[in-house]
């Protein structure tokens, strides 16, 4: 048997995604990404390893024009994905999602634009909060008193294993320096509502590249996006938007902490393998054997 080494298994493990930016039927996301085909190539690389996660969790702008078209085929390939591997799916509203659209093609729901989608899971225990943070017809976050007074309420009672917030806007400043046109505002006013609680992540995107920071004490996990990224080797400040470099992210709760790892769209060439059956008998191996198998290991790889 394999040691399970210091921290054990974690208690929760949730898939993390974002800005997929679907557009009509049959056309290119600015006539060269195709978003569709970047989504599906996801999940067929996924379902390859045996890992099997509670949720799947998409940040926002899901459609790239709130196209009802858009979602349906969104709608199409993650939900049967997601039946294959045992997972719900949490929607999060985006600056280029429509409220009404989103509602109707994802949620089989019927609502004024006006109407923010904030949404409370339980996933086994682990509770997660998706906010909307958009503001029709704007690309900046705003989250208005009214959400943040629902938010509170639903803070008051901490979650059996504590909570993640999941919104679009991150909270988090950027080295391209034009995060203020799109930036979420008044980041004060939601800090004094989640400092001190049990959230113990927050899940963004928006931002097109992956990145980390801290927020009102908590950690702050930005996905990139699926569809295209922010280049960063950039004169700043400015932007570049990219077909290369997408990726989502693994989210593992543990009890004392969440790990987040980033995985890269793309099939890349094999340098050496350990499957199982290999690793089993790598471990069952005295320390010598092993330091010789590594080394041989090595020498047939530089060799190759």
């Amino acid at each position: 048997m394999i040691p399970a080494g210091q921290h054990g298994p974690a208690e929760h493990f949730i898939l993390h995604l974002s800005d997929t930016h679907f557009v009509a039927t049959g056309d290119l996301l600015h006539d060269r990404v195709d978003s569709d085909r970047n989504l599906i190539a996801l999940f067929e690389g996924f379902e390859k390893s045996s890992a099997r996660p509670e949720a799947i969790v998409f940040t926002g702008d899901l459609a790239d024009t709130g196209r009802p078209d858009a979602y349906e085929r969104l709608r199409a390939i993650v939900e049967p994905a997601a039946e294959r591997l045992g997972a719900q799916v949490i929607w999060v509203m985006g600056n280029h999602d429509e409220r009404v659209a989103f509602r109707r093609g994802l949620l089989d729901e019927d609502a004024d634009a006006a109407e923010p989608v904030d949404r409370v899971f339980d996933i086994n225990g682990l509770r997660i909060i998706a906010l909307d943070s958009t503001v029709p017809g704007h690309h900046h976050g705003e989250i208005t008193e009214t959400q943040l007074e629902w938010l509170a309420h639903q803070l008051e009672v901490p979650a059996p294993h504590g909570t993640l917030l999941a919104l679009h806007h991150p909270p988090v400043p950027s080295p391209l320096g034009l995060l203020a046109l799109v930036e979420l505002r008044d980041q004060d006013r939601l800090a004094a509502v989640v400092e001190g609680t049990d959230v113990r992540g927050i899940l963004g995107g928006h931002l097109h590249y992956s990145t980390h920071s801290t927020f009102a004490g908590i950690p702050v996990s930005v996905a990139s996006a699926t569809c295209y990224t922010q280049d960063l080797q950039v004169v700043y400040p400015g932007a570049r938007g990219q077909d290369g470099g997408q990726s989502y992210n693994l989210v593992h709760v543990y009890g004392d902490r969440v790990l987040h790892s980033i995985v890269p769209l793309g099939q890349f060439p094999t340098v050496y393998e350990m499957t199982p059956e290999s690793l089993q008998r790598f471990m069952a191996m005295s320390a010598d054997e092993q330091i010789a198998a590594v080394g041989a290991s090595v020498l047939d790889t530089a060799e190759a």
